[in-house]
């Protein structure tokens, strides 16, 4: 399984799964073109190492999240994976409507058959309309791509269990957003239950959920402003003290790919 960040944080978002035959996105908060231009970057789509995009799994309904929905749906033929109440929100946000022939239907903790993956989205607790993560298996690997959730709950863990590779949101210092410049109702989004994951939250979920299998971790959706890379790295570290999993930093511009192989 191969694996790219092509954007991360809150400017956009975008991650991309490849078995080599076929690419699922997983999100798409940034242009059609930068997708596409960022992709070849990798080598995705051109060679062994990503097949051609046909589906897009949406998370929930934020700019940063779905942004260029509307243009995806006027220029390619991928299809639509989201849930129902995901699927209204972002074409309510973005001004566009999902054609049904487009769309396959999830439901949070119903696994779904795509392609011969098991794609299962997850609840999360965050301020939109049925926010949910990925856990995605194909080829007898386990991928999860969990951003844009503000508390560790005991179902994303349980959800996080033997994996080989793990996206996970580090959002903010708290201490740095508490000192930073942003408006007060803004910070208290951001660290309510229903907001983002700061660095110590990620740290503990991280305790819950890594296991053996683990290989790489990704972390993920770094706020310019309240975090650094170093200080997501620290509690990173501290948490897989231990462990060989290899640890990276997606970025906002610059992709980052891995391939992923398990034992």
């Amino acid at each position: 399984m191969h694996y790219a960040a092509l954007a991360s944080g809150s400017k956009g978002n975008c991650h991309a799964l490849s078995d080599g035959d076929r690419t699922l996105l997983i999100d798409a908060g940034i242009s059609l073109r930068q997708i596409r231009q960022r992709l070849e970057a990798l080598g995705w789509g051109v060679g062994a190492v990503g097949g051609p995009v046909r589906a897009l799994a949406l998370t929930h309904e934020h700019s940063d999240h779905v942004g260029a929905l509307g243009v995806i749906l006027r220029r390619t033929e991928w299809v639509i994976l989201a849930t129902a109440d995901t699927r209204r929100a972002a074409g309510r946000a973005q001004g566009v409507e999902i054609p049904a022939h487009r769309w396959i239907e999830l439901e949070a903790g119903h696994p779904q058959d795509w392609e011969g993956w098991r794609v299962l989205p997850f609840a999360l607790p965050h301020d939109a309309a049925d926010p949910v993560a990925y856990r995605v298996e194909a080829a007898g690997q386990a991928c999860a791509v969990v951003t844009d959730l503000g508390h560790p709950t005991a179902l994303v863990a349980d959800h996080l269990q033997d994996l080989d590779l793990l996206v996970l949101e580090a959002n903010h210092d708290v201490d740095m957003l508490r000192e930073g410049d942003y408006p007060p109702q803004l910070k208290a989004r951001i660290l309510s239950r229903v907001g983002h994951l700061s660095n110590a939250a990620m740290a503990e979920l991280l305790h819950r959920a890594c296991s053996p299998r683990l290989k790489c971790l990704v972390l993920a959706h770094l706020s310019e402003s309240n975090n650094h890379p170093d200080l997501a790295r620290f509690a990173a570290e501290e948490a897989l003290r231990g462990t060989s999993v290899a640890l990276h930093v997606a970025h906002q511009r610059d992709p980052l790919a891995l391939s992923v192989v398990s034992d």
